[in-house]
């Protein structure tokens, strides 16, 4: 495998004191529409407008990650469903054979309830 060798960041890429730029603005208004999408409980109590430094930025986009991160935890740890039991052969054969022996008896029943075929009534003297 080739080794790529990436080089160490100078000493003034962070400046926690520095202005936002732009394109951290850009990230911290899509990081608070997020935000918005999550439950009141996830949600950081910082106003975005009042961010005006790096550090700011910094902390800000952490504490929206991680809640991001907690709340998906929780939405997957409340979809994890427990496997149920497989019924074992023996008791679905019961259960079978318990039906078809109500089966025959109901039949038994609808048969003794039903009139005898041909003609009904007393019989005629000729």
């Amino acid at each position: 495998m080739t080794l790529i060798h990436v080089p160490r960041l100078p000493k003034n890429a962070f400046d926690p004191n520095r202005p936002v730029s732009a394109l951290l603005k850009a990230q911290i208004e899509y990081l608070h529409d997020a935000e918005r999408r999550l439950p009141l409980r996830y949600r950081s109590e910082v106003y975005i407008n009042a961010i005006k430094t790096e550090g700011e930025a910094a902390k800000y986009i952490r504490e929206v990650t991680e809640a991001i991160h907690d709340a998906h935890a929780e939405a997957m740890a409340a979809r994890v469903r427990v496997p149920s039991k497989r019924k074992r052969m023996i008791e679905i054969a019961a259960v079978a054979d318990e039906r078809a022996e109500r089966k025959r008896v109901n039949q038994v029943k609808k048969r003794s309830r039903q009139k005898p075929k041909g003609k009904s009534g007393p019989k005629k003297k000729k």
